[in-house]
């Protein structure tokens, strides 16, 4: 099996080492990385500057791009073939409920799917963030498992691993996304000369964090495996909306 490996903390982040690291242990990988931290990049393309790729004494790609950019790059480009599955983590953060709309890391597993392949997207969650290793054991556990049973083209699986020795992890939850509050406000100061700049605050509370969430199940010591796909139509919706459009 030949597998991309990507992110979005950036090609010497610790989590993309031991994704890398693991996976090579059972498949051909081939990694490729932004060359800076990219958090909350989202899907966003670089468009208006080339893109310039080194590889490094370690055998990994530098990008100066996005998560999106780096899967494009790696797949059309970088690779001899295109890969069987693509990865993206491990991030050093949860990506659960409203956060995988932001998520870098979830993007390059999307843009992955949307060049026709199987991917999957690995975060971390918790606050010192010291066993990357559980994630990507449970990352390989995963990969070995589609063997027998591959993932549609269509499907990314979004997995948040609790920051626990494996041992102490309860198990795998299959789960959906929950939500949170409303994100908290800007954050004013004052640059060195003076003048007023704002960062961004951080994200809200959990609000839909009930049982078959992620964050629920992040929070009793499980893997949450959360299934995501692309296609943001109400389908719900479209009936009535013609109703009211007929109408205009």
């Amino acid at each position: 099996m030949k597998i991309l490996v990507s992110n979005d903390d950036g090609v010497h982040a610790p989590g993309i080492k031991a994704l890398s690291d693991a996976l090579a242990t059972i498949a051909e990988v081939v990694t490729v990385a932004p060359d800076r931290n990219c958090s909350g990049a989202s899907n966003s393309l670089t468009l208006t500057s080339p893109l310039r790729v080194q590889q490094l004494d370690s055998g990994y790609y530098q990008v100066n791009g996005t998560p999106t950019d780096c899967v494009l790059l790696g797949i059309r480009e970088l690779m001899d073939g295109e890969p069987e599955l693509v990865v993206s983590g491990i991030n050093a953060g949860a990506n659960l409920g409203d956060d995988t709309l932001y998520s870098g890391t979830v993007a390059a597993a999307m843009e992955g799917r949307h060049l026709g392949l199987p991917t999957i997207a690995v975060s971390l969650c918790g606050r010192e963030l010291k066993h990357y290793d559980s994630a990507a054991a449970v990352v390989c556990q995963v990969v070995a498992g589609l063997h027998n049973h591959p993932l549609p083209t269509n499907q990314i699986l979004n997995i948040n691993v609790p920051d626990l020795p494996l041992a102490q992890i309860k198990g795998i939850k299959v789960t959906r996304l929950g939500a949170r509050h409303a994100a908290e406000g800007m954050v004013p100061t004052r640059d060195p000369a003076g003048r007023r700049i704002y960062w961004i605050g951080p994200p809200g509370e959990q609000q839909d964090a009930g049982d078959g969430t992620d964050f629920h199940a992040i929070d009793n010591g499980y893997v949450s495996i959360t299934p995501l796909k692309v296609d943001l139509t109400a389908h719900d919706q479209l009936q009535s909306l013609a109703q009211w459009v007929a109408q205009l």
